[in-house]
């Protein structure tokens, strides 16, 4: 039993170490800081894509409204996060480069993959060389293809990618997903998806246990932050702070 011990935590030393079982601890360590992150979500319809996140005021002077969960990659592209903000910013900005380099190469705009798949390589190579270790971040890339395709992606740690229709990320994930699998339809309008969201982002909240109904729904259009791109104006907005303020009251009335 003496040998075990150090063999085994020698897995853990390097990224490009596999454990017998197959396994890259430094990855796994990854996907961890993903799901400690505030939680994020994507939903998307035949309408469009909305894409939302909850913020969590660490310290009662936090100003939450400077905190961005949520960016533009593009006119027709939108981005949430969990996990490291700091590795989720030098993602975005890496992939807003590659959107504008493509845009002028091509004269296009990128598709929704495209960009996706760019970001995962990154994630990718950084599982497989020694001096470096995996993004600890999760993103959500949501927008309309310049050929009308509604499209949500989820990048992963490891450099995986997937198609979603509904996809959530970080601290609450479970719950959310759960909710959305009961929940979700394709033909839901754009405000349809944004009710839907806030109110899966609240329920997580109040599921918790950790915060009163009543302090916790009149602050929350402070806590949450939503954006979305129109199937037919294919371009990416984000709510204002009235607006936010209208939805939670909607979802509200519904709970």
């Amino acid at each position: 039993m003496a040998f075990t011990t150090p063999q085994v935590m020698a897995y853990d030393r390097a990224a490009t170490i596999f454990s017998p079982e197959g396994d890259l601890y430094q990855v796994k360590y990854a996907f961890e800081a993903v799901k400690k992150g505030w939680t994020s979500l994507g939903v998307k319809s035949v309408h469009g894509v909305v894409l939302a996140a909850e913020k969590r005021k660490l310290s009662s002077m936090l100003d939450v409204a400077d905190v961005e969960k949520i960016y533009k990659v593009d006119d027709h592209v939108g981005v949430a996060f969990a996990g490291m903000g700091s590795d989720g910013r030098v993602l975005i900005d890496y992939v807003r480069v590659v959107a504008i380099r493509h845009r002028l190469i091509y004269g296009e705009q990128a598709t929704v993959e495209y960009l996706s798949k760019a970001v995962a390589d990154i994630k990718q190579a950084y599982t497989q060389h020694g001096g470096v270790r995996p993004f600890g971040v999760a993103l959500i890339f949501g927008g309309v293809n310049p050929g009308g395709q509604v499209k949500l992606y989820r990048t992963d740690p490891g450099g995986q990618y997937f198609s979603y229709k509904a996809v959530a990320i970080g601290i609450g994930d479970n719950f959310v997903n759960a909710f959305f699998e009961k929940n979700y339809r394709e033909d839901l309008t754009i405000d349809k998806m944004i009710e839907l969201s806030i109110e899966a982002l609240l329920r997580s909240r109040l599921a918790g246990g950790e915060e009163k109904r009543e302090i916790l729904i009149p602050t929350f259009h402070e806590l949450v932050e939503v954006g979305y791109v129109d199937a037919k104006e294919r371009m990416y907005r984000k709510l204002t702070t009235s607006e936010l303020i209208e939805y939670v009251k909607r979802v509200e009335r519904g709970l």
